[in-house]
C-alpha cells in the first residue's frame, strides 16, 4: 500500500475531486479554522514522482466547502462558499470567471452533471434549498424546496438526464426531475441528519447515503420502504460516500471517526478494508477515473492526502456556523 501526502497549513480539506481529464490530478476545496470562521483555499494538486505538487491556489475570504470539475473543460471548476456563493475559476486565471449568490446561506454541494446533453451544475445550502445553474454561473434556472432541514450533497443521476439526489438534515434522500422542477421520490433513510449520497455508475436504480449515525445504507429507489444493505462500522458520523467506478459493487465511505472504509455492499459481511491514516476528521473521497485502486481523500486535520492502494479491488470512478454533531 502506497501513501502520498500533501500537507497544507492551516488549512482543513472539506472536499476532494478528481479530474476527469488528468488521471493524476485532484481539486480540494478546504477553510481555515474547521470551517467555523476565517477564509478559504481552492488547490489544484498534481502527481508527481516525489508525491502531490501545487499546480495552483486560489484564496477566497470565506470556507470553501465543494468542488467539481467541468466535464466539457478540463480546464475549468466549480467552487462552493461559507458565504453563500458559487465561483467558476479556469486554471488560467487569477480570479473567478463568474461569481454567483443566490443563496441565503452556506452552499455545502456543488455538482457538474456528467450525462451527455446536459452541461449543467446544481448545488446545495444550508438555506435549505437546492439551485440548478448554466455552466456559466449566469441566474440560477430552477430552485428546488422540500427538505426541512440543511442539504449537505446534491449529486446529478451519472444515468439519467437533468435528474439528481439531495441528502439533508431532515433525514431524507430526495430525487429531483431538473426538466419538471419536482422531487419524485423521497426516502426517509436515516433517522438522523443525512450528510452525504451518491449514485452506483452501474445501476441507475441504486444509491447509498451516509449519516451522523454512524452507517452507510444502500438503496433500491423502485423500492425505497428498506435499504438493500445497512453497512455499520464507523464509530462517528459518516461525512462521505462514493461508489466506486470500477465496480458496482464497491463503495467507499470516509469519517468524523478518522478512517476511511471500503465495502461490498453485495455480501453479508459489507466491510472489505478499513484505512486509517489521518488523525482528525475526514471530510473529503474520491475515486481516481483512470487509474484502478486509487483513491484521494481530504482530511480537517490539515494534510490532503492521496492514497494509491495496490491491494484493493479493481475499481474506477453556519452566524458563524454550527456543524453537525459527530458524535
Amino acid at each position: 500500500m502506497e501513501t502520498k501526502v500533501f500537507r497544507c497549513p492551516a488549512r482543513h480539506g472539506y472536499a476532494v475531486e478528481a479530474s476527469p481529464f488528468f488521471p493524476g490530478r485532484l481539486a480540494c476545496a478546504a477553510s481555515q479554522h474547521y470551517g467555523i470562521a476565517g477564509g478559504g483555499s481552492l488547490l489544484v494538486l498534481d502527481d508527481t514522482p516525489t508525491g502531490p505538487g501545487l499546480a495552483r491556489r486560489w484564496e477566497w475570504s470565506d470556507g470553501l466547502f465543494d468542488v467539481s470539475w467541468s466535464e466539457a473543460n478540463e480546464n475549468v471548476l466549480v467552487a462552493a462558499g461559507g458565504d453563500g456563493s458559487l465561483q467558476l475559476w479556469d486554471l488560467h486565471r487569477d480570479a473567478p470567471l463568474r461569481l454567483a449568490k443566490e443563496h441565503a446561506r452556506e452552499v455545502y454541494a456543488v455538482d457538474w452533471s456528467q450525462t451527455r446533453g446536459h452541461d449543467a451544475i446544481v448545488s446545495g445550502s444550508w438555506d435549505r434549498t437546492a439551485k440548478v445553474w448554466d455552466p456559466t454561473l449566469g441566474q440560477s434556472l430552477s430552485t428546488f424546496t422540500g427538505h426541512q432541514g440543511v442539504i449537505y450533497s446534491t449529486i446529478w443521476s451519472p444515468h439519467i438526464s437533468a435528474c439528481f439526489a439531495s441528502s439533508s438534515g431532515d433525514g431524507t434522500l430526495r430525487v429531483w426531475d431538473a426538466k419538471a422542477g419536482a422531487c419524485r421520490l423521497a426516502v426517509p433513510a436515516h433517522d438522523a441528519e443525512v450528510l452525504t449520497c451518491d449514485w452506483c455508475k452501474y445501476d441507475q436504480n441504486v444509491a447509498a447515503t451516509g449519516s451522523v449515525d454512524g452507517s452507510v445504507r444502500v438503496w433500491d429507489l423502485r423500492n425505497p420502504r428498506r435499504p438493500l444493505h445497512r453497512m455499520t462500522g464507523h464509530d462517528y458520523a459518516v461525512r462521505r460516500v462514493k461508489f466506486s467506478p470500477f465496480s458496482g459493487n464497491m463503495v467507499a465511505s470516509c469519517s468524523y471517526d478518522f478512517t476511511v472504509r471500503f465495502w461490498d455492499w453485495k455480501r453479508e459481511s459489507a466491510l472489505v478494508d478499513t484505512v486509517a491514516h489521518h488523525s482528525e476528521f475526514v471530510c473529503g473521497l474520491d475515486f481516481n477515473l483512470h487509474v484502478p485502486n486509487q483513491v484521494r481523500r481530504a482530511g480537517v486535520g490539515g494534510p490532503h492526502r492521496l492514497r494509491a492502494s495496490e491491494q484493493m479491488p479493481r475499481w474506477r470512478k453556519a452566524g458563524r456556523r454550527t456543524f453537525p454533531n459527530p458524535l
